[in-house]
C-alpha cells in the first residue's frame, strides 16, 4: 500500500473553485485521494482530472446540490459508509447580500440549508465513521463574522456562528475519540461568493481581502499545530486565548437557582 493511500480520501465539499478547490489541491499535495463534492460537474472534472494528473492521487467527484435534502442524504451515507475517508472538509456555503428584513425567503432556507443543515449532518456522519476508526479529521470552514456579527449582515453572521460552535461543541463530545476538529474563521476572502451573493468585492479595501491560497496555507498550518479554531488573519495568538478565557471566566455564573440582584428591585 502506498503512502497515498495510507492516509485515505479526504472529502471536499464546495470543491468545485475557490476555498474548497484550493483544499483540495493542497490535500492532493500532501497525498490524499479525494473526493470532490459540487454542483458543477464540470468544473469537477476537470479539477480531478488536473489533480490526478500532477499528483498521482486517486480523485472521484460527486455531484451534488447540498440544498437538497436527497443530496446531503447521498453524501451521508457515503461518510458514513466509506472506510477509506478520513479527512471531511465542510466548505460548502453561500452568502446573501442586504438585512434580513429585506429578504427572500425561500434564499434564506436555502442558506440555512446548505451553511448549516447540510455541514452539521455531514459532520455528523464522518464524526461517526471516524470515531469507529479511532481516527479522522473534520475541517468546518465558519468566518470572523461568527465572532463580529456587526461587520455583515445578520442571516449569514448567524449560520457562521452556529458552526464555530457545533465545532466547539462536537471537538468536546469527541474528547479523547482521536478525532480531530478545526473550524477555520477567514476573513475577507477573494473567491466567487461574492459575486454569488451580489456583492461588489472591488469596494472592500484591498488591505481586509486575502487570497485564497494564502488562507488555506494558514489554515492548515493551524490544523497541523492542532489547532481548535483557526483565524488566519490574526496577528496574535494571545488574543484568541484571552477571548477564550473571558468566556470561559462567565461558566460558573451561567446557571444559578436566584437571579443576580441587580435584576432584582
Amino acid at each position: 500500500m502506498t503512502e497515498q493511500n495510507q492516509k485515505g480520501t479526504a472529502l471536499v465539499t464546495g470543491a468545485s473553485s475557490g476555498i474548497g478547490a484550493v483544499y483540495a489541491e493542497r490535500l492532493a499535495r500532501r497525498g490524499y485521494d479525494l473526493l470532490l463534492v459540487a454542483r458543477d460537474q464540470q468544473r469537477l472534472e476537470k479539477l480531478a482530472a488536473s489533480l490526478s494528473a500532477d499528483y498521482g492521487v486517486q480523485v472521484e467527484v460527486l455531484k451534488a446540490d447540498l440544498t437538497q435534502k436527497p443530496d446531503i442524504k447521498a453524501v451521508v451515507q457515503r461518510l458514513r459508509g466509506d472506510s477509506t475517508i478520513s479527512v471531511l472538509v465542510n466548505n460548502a456555503g453561500v452568502a446573501m447580500n442586504g438585512p434580513l428584513i429585506e429578504a427572500d425567503s425561500d434564499a434564506v432556507d436555502r442558506m440555512l440549508e446548505l451553511n448549516i443543515t447540510a455541514l452539521t449532518h455531514l459532520a455528523a456522519a464522518a464524526g461517526a465513521n471516524f470515531v469507529a476508526a479511532g481516527g479522522g479529521a473534520i475541517i468546518n470552514i465558519a468566518s470572523v463574522v461568527a465572532l463580529a456579527p456587526e461587520m455583515f449582515n445578520a442571516t449569514y453572521s448567524a449560520t457562521k456562528a452556529y458552526v464555530l460552535s457545533l465545532t466547539q461543541s462536537l471537538s468536546s463530545e469527541l474528547g479523547k475519540s482521536g478525532v480531530q476538529v478545526q473550524a477555520v474563521l477567514p476573513g475577507v476572502t477573494r473567491t466567487e461568493i461574492w459575486e454569488r451573493a451580489g456583492i461588489d468585492a472591488n469596494g472592500i479595501p484591498a488591505a481586509m481581502v486575502m487570497d485564497a491560497g494564502e488562507m488555506v496555507d494558514a489554515a492548515l498550518a493551524g490544523f497541523d499545530q492542532g489547532e481548535l479554531v483557526t483565524i488566519p488573519s490574526l496577528p496574535d495568538a494571545a488574543d484568541w486565548s484571552a477571548f477564550v478565557a473571558a468566556r470561559q471566566k462567565l461558566g460558573p455564573n451561567l446557571s444559578h437557582s436566584q437571579a443576580a440582584a441587580r435584576y432584582k428591585a
